[in-house]
C-alpha cells in the first residue's frame, strides 16, 4: 500500500527525512511519494513513519491501488 501527499503540505520535510526507503522527495509545491518505493514501512515501523512525524493532521493518506 502506497500513501499520497495531500495539498494541506507545509512542506516542512518532516516526512521526508524520516522516510526509511528514500520514498519521499521535494515536488514543485508541496512533497510528493513515489509510490514505487514506498513499502509502508514494512520492516521499519509498525505504522508509516510519514505519518507519524507529519505536524499536519491527516495530510498523508493511504492510497487504494
Amino acid at each position: 500500500m502506497a500513501y499520497s501527499i495531500n495539498q494541506e503540505c507545509t512542506s516542512c520535510g518532516d516526512c521526508e527525512s524520516h522516510c526509511p526507503v528514500d520514498a519521499i522527495s521535494e515536488g514543485p509545491v508541496i512533497y510528493v511519494i513515489d509510490s514505487g518505493l514506498c513499502n509502508d514501512c514494512q520492516g521499519y515501523s509498525r505504522t508509516p513513519l510519514c505519518k507519524k512525524y507529519c505536524p499536519v493532521p491527516d495530510c498523508i493518506q493511504r492510497i487504494e491501488e
